[in-house]
């Protein structure tokens, strides 16, 4: 076919060029200079040419019509491997700690004092504020009068006793009324301290509320905010399908959208309580948060590993097809030369996905060798022209 087409290309460039005057050479066309004749044997050429490419098409296409090995699908294949596989659960949770608190008084009173200012760090038991005590310091000085004498009394008591002088009576009462001045002084220092508002934990007063001379009352009037971000914790939602899997220790990816800043952790408590609401359980993954950045109801978005399979086979979600009995499938290749090869269906089983990838149960192995570009159009025994393996 090759010979025919060169011989017949050649005898039109002949026949074109010959040696009528209408026939005339290019050479001698471009010798001449004829502006006129020059475009008139161009515009022959160009028709002569247009009517070779067309044949030659022509050609072409019997050619392939005819060839068997042009005739198979063409595709490309790929070889599984095992590698490790990890599923993961996408859930959003907003930051908590349990050190953000807001400060109440413990009595009624005027706020005679306050210690600290906004922003300030303060430690566990540190006084912040001081309640005007409505005269109790005047009656615990009084009290403390009266429990010296009453102690006075019954230690002298307690001699004449020891003595055996005297009733057993007047030691007892003696005793006695040492004793409930004792517990008065006790209970009335209780109450005078709390008139001092003090910090239940370290941590930094993140706003002061109430000012300097406010009347105040216990469980009414905030003083103060009082954060600690190093005990931060991040709080979710995780439906109930995951309550066997999801559990206390279960890796877990967080990024942070707000920080454009992402970590690692674990999961520190799993509920066992399942909300009948919404049919959740709680997670609480403990944060780092040595910098700091890291604040309260921060949003954050969690990756947390339900499933690990250290030997799986993940093929594309694309090549997988199903058919009339609802049995997922792939094609398979056998190879009978370099670029030849026989496709194969096979049933398979799939579990988990990972992006546009899928576990592979059963139905594969290790090395089997996969068609990818391809897969739907060929059909089960076919055979088929392998491009390339990956």
């Amino acid at each position: 076919m090759k010979k025919y087409i060169i011989i017949t290309f050649t005898a039109a460039i002949l026949m074109s060029c010959g040696g009528s005057d209408k026939n005339q050479s290019v050479e001698e066309l471009v010798a001449s200079g004829s502006l006129e004749q020059l475009r008139a044997k161009k515009t022959e050429l160009d028709t002569e040419h247009k009517a070779l490419i067309a044949q030659i098409e022509s050609l072409d296409e019997k050619i392939k019509e005819l060839s068997p090995a042009l005739k198979m699908p063409l595709v490309t294949v790929f070889t599984t491997e095992q590698k490790k596989f990890e599923h993961f659960v996408d859930l959003q949770g907003n930051v908590s700690t349990k050190k953000n608190i807001v400060i109440y008084p413990e009595y009624a009173g005027v706020l005679t004092n306050v210690y600290v200012k906004k922003g300030q760090n303060v430690k566990s038991g540190q006084a912040l504020a001081k309640i005007d005590d409505g005269g109790l310091s005047q009656q615990l000085a009084q009290m403390q009068i009266q429990a010296e004498l009453a102690k006075t009394t019954f230690e002298r008591q307690e001699r004449l006793w020891n003595q055996k002088i005297g009733s057993e009576i007047q030691y007892l009462q003696a005793k006695s009324s040492y004793e409930a001045q004792e517990q008065a002084i006790s209970q009335m220092q209780k109450q005078i301290g709390k008139t001092i508002v003090r910090a239940p934990f370290s941590g930094t007063i993140d706003d002061v509320i109430t000012d300097q001379g406010t009347v105040v009352g216990p469980g009414q009037s905030q003083l103060f905010r009082l954060v600690n971000l190093d005990d931060m914790y991040i709080e979710t939602d995780v439906p109930e399908s995951y309550i066997t899997n999801v559990t206390k220790g279960k890796d877990v990816e967080i990024f942070f959208p707000v920080l454009g800043k992402s970590m690692t952790a674990k999961v520190r408590q799993a509920g066992n309580f399942i909300n009948p609401a919404n049919r959740t359980f709680k997670v609480e993954v403990a944060v780092p948060n040595k910098e700091r950045t890291i604040k309260p109801n921060l949003t954050a978005k969690l990756k947390i590993n339900d499933y690990t399979s250290e030997n799986a086979i993940l093929i594309p979600q694309s090549i997988i097809s199903e058919n009339s009995e609802g049995q997922q499938y792939v094609y398979t290749v056998t190879t009978k030369n370099d670029s030849v090869a026989v496709a194969k269906q096979t049933i398979i089983e799939t579990g988990k996905t990972s992006g546009d990838y899928i576990e592979i149960l059963s139905g594969l192995e290790n090395g089997s060798k996969i068609i990818e570009e391809g897969a739907r159009s060929v059909k089960d025994g076919q055979e088929v022209k392998v491009l390339e393996t990956k």
